[in-house]
């Protein structure tokens, strides 16, 4: 997942583990807000927050680095954690399990992506390409068939800046993923999509578009 020669002097994108949280933390809560978003919504109810955490949503995050599949990717420019993405398989989303509005478009095992954020001060200048690209290839290294996002297609709407983590059309069709079907889910008053791009061993013939 190295872009570059190495992570000080590139790009480079690694799994959030416990010794990368801070660099997380960076990225998503760079002031360690109690109430701001550690990006747990569609993972935790309030009682395993609780349970994980004492009450804390940051070490209710901080405990989910430490299992098989930790949250997501994080990553660096120069050395400088710039980007995150939550990426994980579906069936490990639990808001993602039991939605009736982002049903599955068929059975493969796909892993999803539900958060993108680039951090304050770096955005525009190239790290979501980066980013979505490092988080597709951990999830192939883990063994993922495909991976699924469920942005919007804002055109030339405005889109509110607290939904952005969804994610746009264009921005995953630049990284590879294509249209497969669409939601009931809607952010920023607009439809969501699904977008997918196909790793080894998942075809296209194995799906098509549509509504689901």
């Amino acid at each position: 997942m190295d872009e570059g020669t190495g992570e000080g002097t590139g790009w480079s994108t690694h799994p959030v583990t416990p010794d990368r949280f801070d660099d997380f933390a960076d990225v998503v809560n760079p002031n360690r807000r109690t109430t701001h978003c550690w990006c747990l919504s569609h993972r935790l109810p309030a009682p395993e927050i609780e349970r994980l955490g004492g009450g804390s949503r940051e070490a209710a995050a901080r405990a989910l680095c430490a299992r098989e599949h930790p949250p997501g990717v994080v990553t660096y420019r120069d050395g400088v954690p710039v980007g995150w993405c939550s990426i994980s398989p579906r069936a490990e989303i639990p808001r993602l399990v039991a939605s009736a509005l982002i049903r599955p478009v068929d059975e493969v095992p796909v892993w999803s992506i539900i958060c993108v954020v680039v951090r304050g001060g770096h955005r525009r200048q190239g790290v979501t390409g980066h980013l979505l690209e490092g988080a597709v290839a951990w999830a192939a290294s883990q063994g993922a068939p495909a991976v699924e996002a469920y942005p919007v297609d804002p055109g030339g709407r405005r889109m509110d800046t607290t939904m952005a983590f969804v994610g746009t059309r264009a921005m995953f069709e630049a990284a590879g993923f294509r249209v497969v079907g669409t939601t009931d889910a809607v952010a920023s008053k607009m439809p969501r999509l699904v977008v997918r791009r196909d790793l080894a061993g998942a075809g296209a013939a194995r799906h098509g578009g549509g509504r689901r």
